[in-house]
């Protein structure tokens, strides 16, 4: 009761979707591979929990998806979110609520798996970002819709090509959650992907799940633990800018095959300690006025500047970090950190926003 919803393969619901497998499972929702019987093709489907919690989420996802369909109309932009094609709810405890889309392509996260020393190749990375970059400001600007979850994982390969529609659907049995290589018929996706394959690749923005109105922000405690701006980690307002300080840290992950913030928490403190020491240590000293604007801010400080429960920090640079880590020459690290140093800014009024990052010279050479 309340759980995810027990589905087998080759059962059929709705008398139309008959399940082919499994793509994913999360902590609210499952996603499975399913075969439209009525139109022959196949789609993705994403079943949420049955707890009555999850069916407003699941409304609420649907309000988001059917405002993007309907702004795409407007904005060709939109086309870098994904599509909802139909929703409905099958009977159950609170019932199971059912979204359905088009099947794209594995996530970001699985074709990582086939770079992971050195990160993706950089004019693929260029053009991934331009993509969500776009897709954000089109969220942000024409939705009014705040994604809160922007990480590899909810960034979707999609492929025009046949031959690359093939290879990418041969790869959806990644398993996402950890991270798994792409293997298709003939070995690993980045074994058989030609750079003219890579760049071809379109991505587009997934999982609304987590999403808020700009003027209507749901909860707290937004976004995954390595891409969570500093002012969702301080408990403070936030808005817009705590997308891009995610694809921020989403661009250094694709670059590098490492995260930017990977906190982890201690015997005596906790991963949100780990996580602001890590930012601090990477972006300087947080103001004085950003840190106690906030009324709990003794939770992290003792005093402006003072960290409560960790007291060495050791200082680095982001172009440094790029240069000895990563073998990048001064020059390249020096171009990447400047594209990524204003969308970490402590204050999200003066971050980059998603068409100032696009202006940047970095992404657009």
């Amino acid at each position: 009761t309340g759980g995810h919803y027990p589905m087998q393969k080759g059962e059929v619901f709705n008398t139309r979707y008959q399940v082919l497998h499994k793509l994913g499972c999360g902590a609210f929702a499952t996603v499975w591979l399913c075969q439209d019987m009525r139109r022959k093709k196949q789609v993705a489907v994403k079943v949420l929990k049955s707890r009555e919690g999850f069916a407003e989420n699941a409304q609420d996802e649907v309000a988001f998806l059917r405002c993007v369909s309907c702004m795409k109309k407007k904005d060709l932009a939109g086309e870098n979110i994904v599509c909802l094609l139909d929703d409905f709810r099958m009977i159950g405890e609170n019932g199971f609520h059912i979204l359905l889309w088009r099947v794209l392509g594995p996530s970001i996260r699985c074709l990582m798996g086939n770079y992971t020393a050195q990160g993706l190749p950089l004019p693929f990375v260029k053009k991934s970002l331009q993509q969500v970059l776009a897709g954000l400001h089109f969220l942000h600007k024409c939705c009014r819709i705040i994604h809160a979850d922007i990480k590899p994982e909810n960034i979707l390969l999609c492929g025009h090509s046949k031959r690359l529609q093939r290879l990418l659907m041969a790869t959806l049995h990644c398993d996402q959650g950890t991270g798994g290589r792409l293997e298709g018929a003939g070995g690993d996706l980045g074994n058989q992907l030609e750079e003219s394959d890579l760049m071809s690749i379109e991505v587009k923005i997934a999982d609304l799940g987590s999403a808020c109105w700009t003027y209507k922000p749901f909860s707290k405690e937004i976004q995954t633990q390595p891409y969570r701006a500093l002012e969702v980690l301080l408990g403070l307002d936030y808005g817009t800018p705590a997308d891009i300080w995610s694809t921020a840290c989403l661009a250094f992950e694709m670059a590098t095959g490492e995260c930017l913030f990977d906190p982890q928490p201690g015997k005596y403190f906790s991963r949100d300690d780990d996580h602001v020491a890590r930012i601090i240590e990477l972006l300087g000293r947080i103001p004085p006025q950003i840190v106690f604007s906030w009324n709990k801010s003794t939770k992290f400080f003792s005093r402006p500047g003072a960290l409560l429960r960790l007291s060495r920090l050791f200082p680095r640079s982001l172009p440094g970090i790029l240069a000895d880590r990563h073998g990048w020459t001064p020059q390249d690290a020096a171009a990447f950190a400047a594209f990524l140093l204003p969308a970490l800014h402590y204050a999200p009024e003066r971050r980059a926003s998603a068409a100032q990052s696009l202006r940047h010279a970095w992404i657009a050479a």
